[in-house]
């Protein structure tokens, strides 16, 4: 049983010797070619360590999106704070109730009969800060919206006309020129 297997398909005439021969030169180059090879074959744990690298890098690329997310998330609500606290009117209390709508539920904040009226006209608007209301001029609730459209309660539609600083409202229109 010392003798290889070469040796004994050739006892037995299954090969002759020049097939024996060739078979040893292919296996010789075979050997040689890995030996010399500028590139050797990738090993499993070489290539396990590359696809855990891969892995980091975009576990590391995500995790630097969501800081980033969270940043952004505070510049903004710093600049609506900033926006809110620089713009707000003095809540002094008021006779009149001005009824809106928030998270479903029927609110109320008493303010004095001009402000009402500027709240239902648009010019003014109310938003949530820190879970209390706030007015602010309609233009200032507008950029709020921009930044988070969740912080604006109630903000009305301005009319295109105004009756209350239009200066020709004392002037009647004449009857011919009416359609």
């Amino acid at each position: 049983m010392a003798n290889s297997l070469h040796d004994q398909l050739l006892k037995a005439g299954l090969v002759d010797e020049k097939k024996v021969n060739k078979a040893k030169k292919a296996k010789q180059r075979k050997e040689k070619a890995q030996r010399h090879a500028k590139q050797k074959p990738e090993d499993e744990a070489a290539r396990l360590a590359r696809l855990a690298k891969v892995r980091d890098a975009e576990r590391d690329r995500q995790l630097n999106r969501e800081k980033q997310e969270a940043a952004n998330r505070k510049a903004i609500t710093a600049q609506i704070r900033q926006l809110v606290e620089m713009n707000r009117l003095s809540l002094e209390e008021g006779e009149v109730a001005y009824h809106f709508s928030d998270a479903g539920k029927v609110q109320r904040l008493f303010v004095a009969e001009k402000p009402h009226r500027q709240l239902s006209s648009g010019r003014l608007a109310i938003v949530k800060l820190d879970n209390r209301y706030e007015i602010v001029p309609g233009g200032v609730a507008e950029k709020i919206s921009l930044r988070d459209a969740a912080c604006v309660i109630v903000l009305n539609k301005t009319e295109g006309s105004d009756d209350t600083d239009d200066p020709y409202a004392d002037f009647k229109v004449p009857d011919d020129l009416m359609w």
